[in-house]
C-alpha cells in the first residue's frame, strides 16, 4: 500500500500482541511508514510475524516472545526491544480479547484473567515504557480498545467492564504526562474482519442456535456502510495516531466503526 508520509521514518516502535489481527495491522502500517519495529506475541508466533512484516515492507523488525498478561514476560520483551532499537518512541498496547460471556457464564478465574490481560497488561506496559520515553524526550502510547468504550456489547461483559477503565486511564495519563511530552490515545474498533471477530460470531451462533451466516448477516444489516472494516483500514488510522501528524491528539479515543455505534 502507498505510504502516507506521516514522518514516522526511523521512529522506534514496540507493538504488543502483533502476530495477527489488529496488532499486526498497526505494525504493518508503521513498517510501511518507515518505522523501526519490535513486536511481541505469545506461543512463539512473533518470529514468523516479524519475518512476514519484514518481507512485505522491507522494514527492520525484531521479534520477542511475550504473554502480555505476565509481568516477567513483559519485562523481558521490553528490555529486549529497547536494547534492539536503541530506545523507544512509540508503544502500541494490544492484547487478545477477554473471553466472551455474560455474568452467569464467567467464573472467578475468567474475571482474573480478563483483568490481567485487558487492563493490567496496559498499565504494566506503560510503566515499562516511561523510562525509555524519558530518555528519548517524549513518546506516544496508542492503546487498542473496543467499541465497548461507547456501548455495551452483548455477551462481552469482561470487555464492557475493563475497556472503559482503559479509556479512563488514557484520559488521566494524557493530563499527567502531557507536560513531559508523552501522549496517550486510544483506537476503538467496531466490526473489523479479523479472526477474533469470526470467533465471536461463531460463539454467538452457538449461544443463539443460529448459523454463522445468519449471525454475520444480522450484524452487517446494522452497519451504515454495509460491510465489515478491513484490518488495513484500521492499521492506517493506528499509524496516523502514532505519528507526528497527530501531534495535538492527546487523551482522545477514536472510534473506527463505519458509523455503526449509535451512541454520541
Amino acid at each position: 500500500m502507498p505510504r502516507m508520509d506521516l514522518n514516522l521514518h526511523g521512529k522506534r516502535a514496540l507493538v504488543n500482541a502483533a502476530s495477527q489481527g489488529l496488532g499486526y495491522a498497526v505494525a504493518e502500517a508503521l513498517a510501511q511508514e518507515g518505522a523501526r519495529l519490535a513486536i511481541s506475541a505469545r506461543d512463539g508466533s512473533a518470529t514468523a510475524a516479524a519475518e512476514r512484516l519484514a518481507a512485505a515492507t522491507g522494514a527492520e523488525v525484531h521479534a520477542f516472545d511475550a504473554d502480555v498478561a505476565s509481568l516477567p514476560s513483559l519485562e523481558a520483551a521490553f528490555a529486549g526491544a529497547v536494547a534492539a532499537l536503541g530506545g523507544l518512541d512509540v508503544l502500541v498496547n494490544n492484547a487478545g480479547g477477554p473471553p466472551p460471556g455474560g455474568f452467569a457464564d464467567l467464573d472467578e478465574a475468567q474475571w482474573a484473567r480478563g483483568y490481567e490481560l485487558t487492563l493490567m497488561s496496559v498499565v504494566r506496559s506503560i510503566r515499562l515504557a516511561l523510562p525509555a520515553f524519558e530518555a528519548a524526550g517524549g513518546g506516544r502510547v496508542l492503546t487498542l480498545l473496543s467499541s465497548s468504550v461507547k456501548t455495551s456489547l452483548p455477551n462481552l461483559l469482561l470487555s464492557n467492564v475493563y475497556r472503559p477503565g482503559l479509556q479512563g486511564l488514557i484520559k488521566a495519563l494524557a493530563i499527567e504526562y502531557g507536560p513531559k511530552n508523552v501522549q496517550f490515545v486510544g483506537l476503538a474498533p467496531g466490526r473489523i474482519a479479523t479472526e477474533r471477530t469470526r470467533q465471536l460470531d461463531e460463539a454467538a451462533a452457538r449461544k443463539t442456535g443460529k448459523t454463522f451466516e445468519e449471525v454475520r448477516a444480522t450484524s452487517v444489516a446494522t452497519m451504515p456502510l454495509g460491510r465489515f472494516g478491513e484490518p488495513a483500514e484500521f492499521g492506517r488510522v493506528g499509524a496516523f495516531l502514532c505519528s507526528p501528524a497527530a501531534a495535538y491528539v492527546n487523551g482522545s479515543v477514536v472510534l473506527l466503526d463505519g458509523g455503526s455505534v449509535r451512541a454520541l
